[in-house]
Parts: structure tokens; C-alpha cells; sequence
């Protein structure tokens, strides 16, 4: 079964992760805020007044019957509810607005943050795991950073300006209400860590299941080919059951926040009646202020409960936050150096200098790697299966960066240059072709986004992709789908070539690019490529050695060495592993001598 990430973010303080939120994602829109807050104000002021104005109603107008004061105490209280509603409906917006945006504004940061990881990166962190953090993670943190900012500032505000009324109409009363109210902070509290604890694990095991339901889509074929239909199931099934019994226990611990309110609520109102009722009989105090006081208690108590709940609701979001902010302070394992050099390739020389390579298994996977690819000239490297051959092509555009040794193009190690001006001095055409969901156009226009439609074309042309592209619904406006699936191996392949070709970079890197498609059209392909290599650095990968005759020089990789070095003809009249591989593929040659 997929398991959510082993390594959980550390635990940080729940005032701690509220102020990097205010710092990161709400302060740029601090005017929002504060117009929100003069709309909070006014709800809070506004619900202090309607208990207020009590007094007045019950003293002036029931037992004073004062006629005159009809009118102006009943468009007091009119008024009042008006600000309240204005009010209410003015920070709702402000605050739903805001809310949104800080959540725009948190997914597309994180995005462009991942984007920006390197490859070993990736290699630890399953793909659904991001994408919940992408999704889940933040919508939570919106409700932690809207509903309830929202909550904690309108009912905070309620509270305080209600518990003034209170004092003011008496204070003795109010000083034994607030006897019982402070004892809900603890167990409150308590609740509010334990379900930021149930939400964290819910949203890791969300990430889990979300890893599983794009591995298994992605890999219908084989789940289908294998009839492993019933093994995904119940994965799936563990999963989801995993989940429904986190939401359920988190759902628990939200709810005991109603009760306590309740029981401690009960109690103080309680006291209030009985104590504030034998005072009002006693003649201590009018009727009109105890019902200002009874009013303004009981408006206080459902703020109180709301910030029960907006603590639940912040606790909920804030391991959100919690995930999200553990991304986002992961820093690439590859770094540019602070004064790094913009590459500018001239003869294209490329040189690798005793490179030793290990992917953190412990295994090398390159050991001592030396071989120069000379200006201008193809290098092939072939070798069997695992050999170390993609290998060394991804430390090229520095997918990983070397263990030990050095990379060098033009006598300049590649590490002392710019990650962008490198990899624009370098295209890749891999035999794992990657399209995007998007136009044909789009897919060809990844190699250089600024080319003229004439330009697409005339590379899709010269990878012999045009003629397909034409007959498509769309012609080059037709849209690929998902890693391309509406189009053949070979037609994706060609896509690929074309975007490489338009790219026009002085190195290329070629990992078995022409391995999907059929003689004929590989013909066309290897022409265009043998135009396009005139002039310009060629590694290349290819198990069908046919392909890699031509080449000016071959270095033969096993067990992530070099053992053998030279052309097709020379490494022939060797017998060592270059000729034998060649002999395994053409047993009709075995025998025959190179001119």
C-alpha cells in the first residue's frame, strides 16, 4: 500500500506559523486587511450597541413610558442592525477576496518553487504528494487564513467591546460570569492541537492516495495487461478507509468544542440569572441594566463558540501551512555559485575530466569517467543496459551534478556556469518522450517559445513530422492529450525531434531518438539530424549500432567505465565488446573484417 511521506514537517508553534502567513501571504495585502478590520469594527461596535440600547428600551420605554423616545431609540436600534449587516457583508467579501488570493498567490509560488527543484528532489517525493499540497493543503490554509482571520477578528472584537457593556452596566455581575469562561481556554487549546495532529496525517495519507490514483491511471495498460485490478482496489480501499476514519476523528475532536462551550455557557449564565435576578428584586440594580447585561452575555457567548470553532478551523489549516511551508524551505541540492558565468559556447568542445557519479545508494554509477567529444564531431556511446550511458548524458545539462571530477565545454566546468545559460546550449531529445496537453504548435515551440509559425514548421519538416501533423483534425493547432496519447509512439517521437531541431542549440544530446520509428521515416529522421549535426557537438545514445556508424568516435560504457574508445571500423578490428555487440546484431557480418 502507498504510505504517506516518511518524513513529516517539524511541528512549529501555531503562533509561529500564523505569523509567517501574515509575513508571506497576507501583508502585501495589508490595505485589504485593514478595510476589513474597519468593517469588523463596525460589526463589533454595532453588536456592543444593540445590547447597549437595551437599558433604554427596557427603562425608558416599558417602565418609564416614555412616548417621545419611541422613535429615536427604535431608529437607534434600525440604525444599528444596518451598520452590523453593512458591516457583515463588507468583510465577508474583503475577506473572501483575500482569501483567495493569498491562496492564488501560495499555489502558484509553490508551483514555481517545484519547478525549480532538481531531480533528486523528485526522486523522494511521490508526484500525488505535491500535487495535495498543490491542492488540498492550500485550500485548507484558505479557510485558516479567511473564515477564520474573519472569525478571530470580528468575534474577537465582539467579545471585547460586549464584555465592556457588561462592566459598565455592572461590574460585580460581570466579574462572576467570567468566573466560568476562562476554564474553556485549556481543554479548548488541547483540542486545537490534537486535531492540527489528525489533519496533518489525514492530508498525508490524502497525498498517498492521490500518488496511487495517478500511478494506477497513468499505468492502466499494465494494471490491465497483468490483471492487477483487484490489488489497485484494495489499495485504494486501505487508503480511503484510512482517510474516512481520520476525517471522522477529526470531526470528533471539532465537536467537543461545542459542548464545553455549552456546559460552560450554561454555568455562567446560570449564575448571571440567579445572582443578577436577586439583585434586580433587591433593588440594586435596574431592569433595564440587567437585561443590558443578560443581552450582552448571551451575545457574547455565540462569538465565544465561534472562536471555538475558528480554532478548529485555523488548526485545520495551519498543518496545511505546516506541509506547504516544508516545500517551500527545502532548497535545490544543485546550486548556482554566487558569481557563476553566462556559457558561451563557441567550438563546443565537451570533456569529461575522471567524473564519478552515485544517485545516494551508495553504488557508483559512473566510476572515473574521462573521454573527450570532440568540436563539431559525433560521440556515440553504447554499452548494455545500466551501463551508465543515460547517465552521463543527464549530468550534460546538470539533471545531477557530479560526485567527483569535472564537466567541461570550452575548457569551462560547467558547475561555474549558469544553469540557464547551460541549458540553453544544450537539447535533449530522450527515448521517454514528454508531451504536454496542449497543441502541437505548443508542444514543437518548448524548444525556442519566441519562434514564428514558419519556424515550427520548417523544423517539423526537417524531422519528418509535418506530413502526419497536416492530416491531424487541427493540422498544428490540434491538441495532443495527456503525454500525448492521441498520437502514435513514432509520431511522438518525430514532435520530439522537431522540438529539439528548433531549438538549434550547439550540443546535442540524443537518448536513442530515433527508437520508435520505422525505416522509413527513421531515414528521413537520421537524414535530418545528420543536416542539423554539421557543425555541432553530438552525444548520442543508440542500442541499434547501425545507427551510430557514421560516428566519429564510440566509447563503449560497462559497469560505468570506458573500456573502449574509438571508430567503428577501429573498435571492430579489436574483438572487444563493441564487436561483439555488433555481432549480436548483425550475425550476418559476424565475420566479415571492417574496410
Amino acid at each position: 500500500m502507498a504510505q504517506p511521506d516518511s518524513s513529516p514537517a517539524p511541528f512549529l508553534s501555531t503562533g509561529a506559523l500564523y505569523r509567517r502567513l501574515l509575513q508571506e501571504a497576507v501583508a502585501p495585502y495589508a490595505g485589504r486587511f485593514v478595510l476589513a478590520g474597519v468593517c469588523m469594527m463596525a460589526v463589533a461596535l454595532s453588536t456592543a450597541a444593540l445590547a447597549w440600547l437595551m437599558d433604554p428600551v427596557v427603562n425608558k420605554v416599558f417602565v418609564e413610558r416614555r412616548a417621545d423616545l419611541l422613535w429615536p431609540v427604535g431608529l437607534a436600534v434600525f440604525a444599528t442592525f444596518a451598520v452590523k449587516g453593512i458591516g457583515a457583508y463588507g468583510q465577508t467579501v474583503i475577506m473572501t477576496r483575500l482569501g483567495q488570493t493569498v491562496l492564488t498567490d501560495l499555489q502558484n509560488r509553490l508551483f514555481r518553487h517545484l519547478l525549480r527543484m532538481d531531480l533528486t528532489f523528485f526522486a523522494a517525493h511521490r508526484t500525488g504528494t505535491l500535487i495535495s499540497r498543490l491542492t488540498t493543503d492550500i485550500a485548507a490554509m484558505r479557510v485558516a487564513v479567511s473564515t477564520a482571520l474573519t472569525g478571530l477578528g470580528r468575534e474577537a472584537l465582539s467579545i471585547i467591546f460586549l464584555v465592556g457593556v457588561m462592566f459598565y452596566q455592572d461590574w460585580l455581575l460581570a466579574s462572576v460570569a467570567f468566573v466560568a469562561f476562562p476554564a474553556t481556554v485549556i481543554p479548548i487549546s488541547t483540542l486545537g492541537r490534537r486535531l492540527r495532529k489528525v489533519t496533518a496525517n489525514t492530508q498525508a495519507h490524502t497525498g498517498a492516495f492521490m500518488t496511487l490514483v495517478e500511478q494506477s491511471l497513468s499505468g492502466i495498460r499494465l494494471v490491465k495487461a497483468y490483471r492487477m485490478e483487484a490489488y489497485e482496489e484494495q489499495r485504494a480501499e486501505m487508503l480511503t478507509t484510512t482517510i474516512r476514519n481520520l476525517v471522522i476523528k477529526a470531526e470528533r475532536v471539532k465537536a467537543l468544542a461545542s459542548p464545553l462551550m455549552e456546559t460552560f455557557g450554561g454555568v455562567a449564565v446560570t449564575i448571571v440569572i440567579v445572582y443578577g435576578g436577586w439583585r434586580v428584586i433587591e433593588g440594586e440594580t435596574t431592569a433595564g441594566a440587567f437585561f443590558s447585561f443578560i443581552t450582552a452575555l448571551l451575545s457574547a457567548y455565540r462569538p465565544m463558540k465561534a472562536l471555538a470553532n475558528a480554532n478548529a478551523n485555523v488548526n485545520e489549516g495551519l498543518a496545511g501551512a505546516q506541509r506547504l511551508f516544508s516545500v517551500l524551505d527545502t532548497k535545490p541540492a544543485m546550486a548556482e555559485k554566487p558569481n557563476a558565468l553566462t556559457l558561451k559556447v563557441d567550438r563546443g568542445e565537451v570533456r569529461f575530466d575522471n567524473v564519478t557519479f552515485s544517485y545516494g545508494s551508495g553504488l557508483q554509477a559512473l566510476k572515473g569517467i574521462s573521454f573527450t567529444a570532440p568540436a563539431g564531431k559525433t560521440t556515440a556511446l553504447v554499452g548494455s543496459s545500466g551501463a551508465g550511458k543515460t547517465t552521463i548524458l543527464n549530468l550534460m545539462p546538470r539533471f545531477y551534478d557530479v560526485t567527483s571530477g569535472k564537466i567541461m565545454i570550452d575548457g569551462i566546468n560547467i558547475a561555474d556556469a549558469t544553469l540557464a545559460s547551460l541549458r540553453d546550449s544544450v537539447a535533449l531529445v530522450s527515448q521517454d518522450v514528454v508531451l504536454f496537453d496542449d497543441s502541437v504548435r505548443a508542444n514543437i515551440r518548448h524548444g525556442r517559445p519566441s519562434a514564428l509559425d514558419a519556424e515550427v514548421e520548417d523544423a517539423a519538416r526537417a524531422a519528418g513530422a509535418h506530413e502526419f501533423i497536416a492530416a491531424l483534425p487541427e493540422s498544428y493547432d490540434t491538441v495532443v492529450g495527456e503525454r500525448g496519447q492521441t498520437l502514435s509512439g513514432g509520431q511522438r517521437q518525430r514532435i520530439a525531434i522537431a522540438r529539439a531541431l528548433l531549438k538549434d542549440a550547439p550540443i546535442l544530446l540524443l537518448d536513442e531518438a530515433t527508437s520508435a520509428l520505422d525505416a522509413e521515416t527513421e531515414r528521413q529522421v537520421q537524414a535530418a539530424l545528420d543536416r542539423l549535426k554539421q557543425g555541432r557537438t553530438t552525444l548520442v545514445i543508440a542500442h541499434r549500432l547501425s545507427t551510430i556508424a557514421a560516428a566519429e568516435q564510440i566509447c563503449v560504457v560497462d559497469q560505468g567505465r570506458i573500456v573502449e574508445t574509438g571508430s567503428h571500423a577501429m573498435l571492430l578490428g579489436e574483438g572487444g565488446i563493441y564487436a561483439r555487440l555488433h555481432a549480436l546484431q548483425m550475425p550476418s557480418q559476424a565475420g566479415i573484417a571492417a574496410d
